[in-house]
């Protein structure tokens, strides 16, 4: 019997003949074409940081580059924070079993998915002090482009970000809801403490892609007067007419946030990937 099934340990994959696409080609393929790219973008930095760069100018504007980035830091925390607990309220709204919390939690969703966060930011900074502009009273707040820019990115990404949970909640079983209620759990306990923390793990990917998604949207709060990378960018640029040696500081600044979010986030995937366990 073992002479029988000795071969069954080594089953080779067919072999088919499509003409030029054989398995063996498009892998040497690819990697030639990666290995083209990697090189094309590597002389180009090479150029830009060898031939493009002021250095006397990229060490007098740094401070006003990291000026920009704790501020960039503090608005994308503050929203990033806030944008998760509305996006969960309006996850659960837009699967709310109530016929009117749904079409409320569903037209927010749509009002700031269709509209461009650009139009978001103008209502907010320029609209809402208008109503203070016929009263004798001043405007209460006295940092108006910090509070606008973590407003308007806070409803615009709570949006996305409720989306995301609501397609968690909808990925988890219907069977979990009726166990949970079968087990004498009110539906507030059940959402609470069995369908939200699955929802959360089913949503995970969605939800760190918004976010790195939210820190670059800051570029777009200079129309708001707030002093963030970009408008730092531009102020150099025009005071200089050198393009590249700030261009490098943006990049850097933005990837200094950027990649430690991608990789706090590959890192709660792992941790939270179904059926495996913890080291």
């Amino acid at each position: 019997m073992a002479g029988t099934y000795s071969d069954e340990t080594t089953v080779e994959e067919p072999q088919t003949d499509n003409g030029l696409l054989t398995d063996r080609r498009v892998k040497w393929f690819g990697i030639a074409v990666a290995g083209l790219f990697t090189s094309a973008v590597l002389y180009l930095l090479y150029r830009i940081l060898t031939d493009f760069v002021d250095y006397e100018l990229m060490q007098a504007v740094f401070p006003r580059f990291v000026d920009a980035y704790v501020l960039v830091l503090q608005i994308f925390i503050i929203s990033s924070v806030l944008s998760l607990i509305a996006g969960t309220l309006v996850g659960l709204g837009r699967v709310s079993r109530t016929r009117f919390t749904r079409s409320i939690a569903t037209g927010y969703v749509e009002f700031f998915r269709g509209t461009p966060l650009l139009f978001q930011l103008f209502i907010i900074y320029l609209g809402i002090p208008a109503f203070w502009r016929s009263s004798p009273q001043p405007f209460p707040i006295e940092n108006w482009s910090f509070a606008a820019a973590v407003i308007g990115l806070t409803l615009n990404h709570a949006a996305y970000s409720g989306e995301a949970i609501k397609g968690g909640i909808t990925a988890v079983p219907d069977g979990q809801m009726e166990a949970a209620r079968s087990l004498g759990m009110s539906y507030i306990d059940s959402m609470r403490e069995v369908i939200l923390p699955q929802a959360a793990r089913n949503a995970l990917a969605a939800l760190g892609n918004d976010q790195v998604i939210l820190v670059k949207d800051t570029s777009l709060l200079t129309v708001i007067a707030v002093r963030e990378i970009m408008s730092v960018f531009r102020n150099v640029n025009s005071n200089t007419f050198d393009a590249w040696t700030p261009i490098v500081l943006v990049a850097l600044a933005y990837l200094a946030i950027t990649l430690p979010l991608g990789k706090i986030v590959r890192y709660l995937e792992r941790r939270s990937a179904w059926g495996e366990g913890h080291e």
